[in-house]
């Protein structure tokens, strides 16, 4: 049960212990705990694994439309990473919301790479260590995050905020250009 557990991913694991909780009070037996374990699937566009091209590493977090879930993903990612964000026109609340990261990009983040206007992310994250840069387009964005990446780097899709396009739209467009590389 240990192995398919590791491969699993930290946020399925979470919500299968949650369940092991329940599935405790309710009484039921570890081989049925077992079965349900091997049911969990990866949500889609969540901490999801695209590719590893010339030892960088792809990571599609398109579901991730808060700031507190791309802090999650922030956290959970080891190493150096590159976060592409949808870009927002300045927005003093959402200003507020994206200080919440700050710690975690200057620790993890190398540079930080817009879908569309990054004035916010100048605003909230502008330091001499941080490149910040802004992208017209999905294609522009992973290409310009491919080309500033070194060997066992990350690329982190995680929007952090609303752009009015769905998470899932969103996601395949990342996947797509990842695979064009």
């Amino acid at each position: 049960m240990y192995e398919s557990l590791a491969t699993q991913g930290r946020t399925s694991v979470h919500t299968g212990l949650a369940g092991i909780d329940s599935a405790r009070l309710k009484k039921l037996r570890s081989s049925h705990l077992k079965e349900c374990f091997n049911l969990i699937d990866e949500m889609r566009h969540k901490l999801e694994f695209v590719a590893r091209i010339k030892g960088v590493s792809f990571i599609d977090d398109a579901a991730s439309r808060s700031v507190m879930s791309t802090w999650y993903a922030l956290e959970t990612i080891e190493g150096k990473t590159i976060w592409i964000a949808n870009g927002n026109p300045t927005n003093s609340s959402k200003a507020n919301e994206l200080k919440r990261l700050r710690t975690l990009v200057e620790q993890k983040v190398q540079t930080i790479i817009t879908i569309g206007d990054s004035t916010l992310y100048e605003q909230v994250f502008g330091s001499d260590k941080l490149k910040i840069v802004a992208a017209n387009s999905m294609n522009e964005a992973v290409t310009k995050a491919f080309y500033s990446c070194t060997e066992n780097m990350k690329v982190l899709f995680s929007p952090a905020l609303e752009n009015g396009i769905s998470y899932e739209t969103q996601g395949d467009s990342f996947k797509h250009e990842v695979n064009e590389l």
